[in-house]
């Protein structure tokens, strides 16, 4: 075998244990020789180096072409030993030249103009949406769900867009603006739940298509509006401003365009919400393996570069949340969703597809168990004084709407 990459795994591999068996059938140990016990076999010799040179974008295309074979264990169960071995012993300095090389070269590969970004929308969210259905809640909520002891998928995102609503403190008859609606969930939540009028824009012409569908089948086309509309072209001024799994496709060079649009489109006393995912460390490179397959012109930004272009704007940060690990969780939940509707995941597109995926949902949940991946709630303002100085609001308005979707409930039989 390769020998810097048995040096590399000695190095990594000091809790659990892995087998791997080389392109000669070889089987090489590293370990303690405790639990988790984990084995795979790579098909041939030329892997060995890439795994070397770029690992992570090496890996995800290795198993996504079968090049990378789990023979003990599955993919999560590989990602997961390896990742939090490397929780207390990072990657050796040789091995991150790549990664430095990205990180350089991040503002022109996050360069996105409207063109661009209806490009890197549509490879995502325009493919056939049946597949979504076979792991997504019922609502096909795309994001991190707030999950409580004993939450399933449905009941954490649910509680999401009440923790979204309360959040935003919206009165009856305000104007909501949902920048990045997706398939309309928590835009026909809060026409619903507070009474307002929405307006949502996608770039997804899929995403437009059931939204519309959606708000239609429930009497809702007077107060949900959904567009195909790039956020840079929106006009008017809104009560309330909330964007939920857009930020990371704004791209690092536009950040401060994207607060100074929010504060033109802002009332005066108006209010916005941004949920984004984030990184609790200093800014780096997107993985190379979501970026090239999944999400690509995708930045996933550290606080730091949020809180520089907000300052700028004009706009205050009045309230600030961390999510940790809500979205590992609901990445577990999907990922295995995913894995047991392979076979129709399978009949719809391929098994090369399956196993992307598959990859895509096991590396993102052990990225946010072990990477320092976490989830912002960044809610902002034009004055220090549009909302109240304590967090109660939110509580109560939280009880306000879980009192709601009980009375909208059907009763079932013997209740």
């Amino acid at each position: 075998m390769f020998t810097l990459l048995d040096i590399l795994l000695r190095r990594i591999v000091l809790r659990g244990s892995l087998k791997l068996i080389d392109a000669d059938g070889i089987a090489h140990g590293y370990g303690d020789g405790g639990p988790p016990r984990v084995s795979v076999r790579l098909a041939d010799r030329r892997l060995e180096r890439q795994l070397v040179r770029d690992p992570p974008l090496a890996l995800g295309e290795a198993y996504m072409h079968g090049r990378l074979q789990m023979v003990d264990g599955g993919i999560y169960d590989f990602l997961e030993l390896i990742l939090s071995n490397l929780e207390s012993e990072p990657l050796p300095s040789w091995t991150k030249s790549f990664n430095a090389a990205r990180y350089l070269l991040r503002r022109l590969r996050q360069f996105n103009p409207s063109g661009r970004a209806r490009r890197n929308v549509a490879h995502h969210y325009d493919i056939d949406g049946a597949i979504y259905d076979l792991f997504l809640d019922s609502d096909r909520q795309y994001s991190c769900g707030y999950f409580t002891e004993g939450a399933d998928l449905e009941e954490a995102q649910l509680a999401k867009k009440r923790h979204l609503a309360a959040k935003l403190a919206i009165e009856p008859g305000q104007r909501v603006l949902d920048i990045g609606s997706g398939w309309g969930g928590l835009g026909l939540y809060l026409a619903k739940a507070a009474h307002c009028d929405v307006t949502g824009v996608t770039l997804s012409s899929e995403q437009l298509k059931v939204s519309r569908e959606r708000a239609a089948k429930e009497g809702l086309n007077r107060a949900v509006h959904f567009e195909f509309k790039d956020y840079r072209k929106v006009e008017g001024r809104f009560d309330r401003i909330v964007s939920v799994g857009m930020f990371e496709h704004v791209g690092v060079n536009h950040y401060g365009a994207y607060f100074r649009k929010l504060r033109n489109l802002l009332s005066d006393d108006g209010v916005a919400l941004i949920h984004t995912i984030g990184r609790a460390e200093p800014p780096t490179a997107t993985n190379p393996f979501i970026a090239k397959y999944i999400f690509p012109g995708g930045y996933i930004p550290a606080l730091s570069e949020m809180v520089a272009s907000i300052e700028r704007s004009g706009l205050v940060i009045t309230d600030l949340e961390i999510l940790r690990l809500h979205y590992a969780e609901t990445l577990r939940a999907w990922r295995e969703r995913f894995v047991a509707n392979w076979d129709k995941a399978a009949a719809i597109q391929d098994e090369t597809f399956c196993r992307m995926w598959e990859f895509y949902l096991a590396a993102s949940e052990t990225a946010f168990r072990y990477q320092k991946l976490v989830v912002f709630q960044v809610q902002l303002a034009k004055r220090i004084k549009t909302l109240p100085i304590t967090r109660d609001y939110m509580y109560k308005a939280e009880r306000g709407f879980l009192e709601h979707e009980g009375a909208e409930r059907p009763r079932m039989a013997g209740e």
